[in-house]
């Protein structure tokens, strides 16, 4: 005779007031939940919650729940701290040039054994820990992203001569294959991709996440592309945090240098998404536990949405 199967162990606290107030915020999360249900959502991850290991293991669990309730993750990495760390580690000097890492021969071994290898496998085990199936990928298989050189130019203040600058093997998402993508959706597969890509010449090249979570979102024609970050959001002028705006605010915003410094790439990203008709992008604050929830199933929000107009 079967033994009846043991209940899951519940955590404490267990009053009828804690039960009640769970129930309530499912209850209220509901809507949100039917609204997200079949559509896709590209996920940047890095910063403090990357490196975080709660925050970590809140994240995979977030990214199994998204699954189990119908909404297909497509979550794109990040790891500059931990490249950093490494290259320090071997001693291999590196360098930085409108935020970009300069990247060398040398140095691409490296960005690549770190991204593709210990930070994508850790992220994929994790989700797979926490009750999913998740497989992790770079931009290199399956002609995910071709790439082609990064260009920058420097005006010289004493000959007023634009210089060009070389960043080595850096890259920017020339075409997205978004086939491969498709596949995994189907299968109930999360994709956890490494900002790794192909050159002209099939040469590894190093990609800025958030340009590579931009550029599938578009690829994809994703609902929402949401950027973890180390910020609370987009701050007015008076340092209160805004919670929506549309593109045309967001310009506005930038030329009045409102946004500025290490917020604008992230911003033009967000726009050039919504441009190409994702219907929102968020910045969220990967420091708040289960922020993408959060934002998602909440009418707060965690963080600034920016959508069309």
């Amino acid at each position: 005779m079967s033994k009846k199967p043991k209940k899951p162990p519940l955590s404490a606290p267990q009053s009828a007031d804690d039960w009640l107030g769970q129930a309530t915020v499912l209850s209220e999360a509901m809507p949100y939940m039917r609204r997200h249900a079949g559509e896709t959502f590209v996920i940047k991850y890095g910063g403090h919650a990357m490196g975080d290991p709660e925050l970590a293991d809140m994240f995979a669990r977030d990214i199994v729940l998204l699954r189990q309730i119908g909404i297909n993750p497509i979550v794109v990495h990040g790891g500059g701290p931990q490249i950093a760390g490494m290259l320090e580690r071997l001693k291999i000097k590196s360098e930085f040039i409108d935020g970009l890492r300069v990247t060398d021969e040398e140095t691409i071994d490296v960005v690549e054994m770190v991204l593709s290898g210990s930070i994508n496998k850790q992220i994929v085990s994790s989700i797979n820990a926490a009750g999913g199936f998740a497989i992790g990928l770079s931009g290199k298989d399956g002609h995910l992203i071709t790439c082609e050189k990064v260009k920058r130019t420097k005006r010289d203040l004493d000959s007023n001569i634009e210089k060009v600058l070389d960043l080595g093997l850096v890259g920017e998402p020339k075409e997205v294959n978004p086939h491969i993508l498709a596949l995994f959706d189907e299968s109930d597969i999360t994709p956890v991709i490494a900002p790794i890509g192909v050159g002209p010449g099939g040469e590894t090249m190093n990609i800025n996440a958030d340009t590579v979570a931009g550029a599938i979102a578009k690829a994809v024609g994703a609902k929402r592309l949401m950027m973890l970050t180390d910020i609370t959001g987009v701050l007015d002028k008076n340092g209160d945090l805004i919670a929506e705006m549309t593109a045309d605010q967001a310009k506005a915003m930038i030329g009045d240098g409102i946004i500025s410094g290490g917020m604008i790439p992230k911003i033009e990203t967000c726009l050039g998404a919504v441009e190409a008709d994702v219907e929102g992008a968020v910045i969220i604050d990967g420091r708040v536990r289960h922020a993408i929830l959060i934002e998602l199933f909440t009418a707060g929000g965690a963080g600034t949405l920016i959508t069309p107009g």
